[in-house]
């Protein structure tokens, strides 16, 4: 008997945070889209908020009591700029900070854009069995964290560790 996994498709939500975009413009969001249907995952709901703590927080918190829901990546608010609030918005509905993903990305951004990485305030953790992932708003950023970190811990066949089995199963 073979103990090889077999790749179960996720519900996945996409959340935009910007003052300045409309979903018709918003390229980060639809790269995510793209990339995450390229993997065989499914998009489950994408909005798009301007960058304030109690929008994003009423958003996320819809998908985090859907029982459909499994991932939420979420794109823009996690810089260094004054209306900047996706890290501060998030932080307080983590059950689990998943620690190594903002050290890990700003690891493989460094590649990229060097020292400026040290303004990425990305983070991720476990609401409510909800896997969210904080992300810059650049589509380049996006593209960075998706494949080279989220792509792999959103697929059940990786080894030795993913977070499949952590993320609610849907009823």
């Amino acid at each position: 008997m073979s103990s090889q996994k077999d790749f179960e498709p996720l519900n996945i939500c996409v959340l935009t945070v910007s003052d300045t975009r409309t979903l018709a413009t918003d390229t980060s969001g639809q790269q995510l889209q793209d990339l995450l249907e390229a993997a065989g995952h499914r998009l489950h709901g994408r909005t798009l908020v301007v960058d304030d703590i109690y929008q994003i927080r009423a958003v996320t918190s819809q998908w985090i009591v859907d029982p459909l829901a499994q991932v939420v990546l979420i794109t823009g608010g996690t810089g260094f700029a004054g209306r900047d609030s996706t890290v501060e918005a998030m932080t307080p509905l983590f059950d689990k900070t998943v620690v190594g993903f903002g050290e890990l990305f700003r690891q493989v951004s460094y590649e990229e854009i060097g020292t400026s990485t040290i303004q990425s305030r990305a983070i991720a953790g476990l609401s409510n069995r909800t896997l969210i992932f904080c992300l810059p708003g650049s589509t380049g950023a996006c593209t960075t964290a998706w494949e080279k970190i989220i792509r792999e811990q959103l697929d059940a066949r990786h080894r030795p560790c993913n977070f499949v089995g952590q993320l609610r199963i849907p009823s």
